[in-house]
């Protein structure tokens, strides 16, 4: 999932936009005030998002409160069989900081399929092309 999402933000169409990975746990405050747009994954462990995850987004949430509000953001969860308690954790957080969803978030239980895969690019794609100057 991470791939195609990747993918899809790098598309050949897509100009003008630099794509930086970062994994949860190496991401800083200053990653999160240097980027224009945000793209998150996770997988959904014991019903709710990764303890990554949810590390990066308590570290980076009061130092990046006002400056990053208004700013576009996508997101995708992958569980075994709920991610209802993962995708409610990520609203909650996106939504204090402010941050505007530029797409539909991609939800996956159990194995991801072409279709998912092809969520994936597109939720990628979208939030690039978003970013085009």
């Amino acid at each position: 999932m991470f791939e195609a999402v990747l993918a899809g933000a790098t598309a050949p169409e897509i100009e003008d936009v630099r794509v930086v990975r970062r994994a949860a746990l190496s991401a800083t405050a200053t990653d999160v005030l240097e980027a224009d747009g945000y793209l998150l994954g996770t997988p959904a462990n014991l019903g709710y998002m990764s303890g990554a995850l949810k590390h990066f987004l308590d570290q980076v949430y009061y130092p990046c409160l006002d400056t990053t509000r208004g700013r576009p953001f996508g997101y995708y969860v992958h569980g075994g069989s709920d991610v209802t308690g993962a995708l409610r954790g990520v609203e909650t957080i996106t939504t204090g900081l402010g941050w505007r969803r530029a797409a539909e978030p991609v939800t996956v239980t159990g194995e991801p399929d072409r279709g998912a895969v092809e969520r994936c690019w597109e939720l990628g794609a979208t939030l690039a092309a978003g970013l085009m100057e």
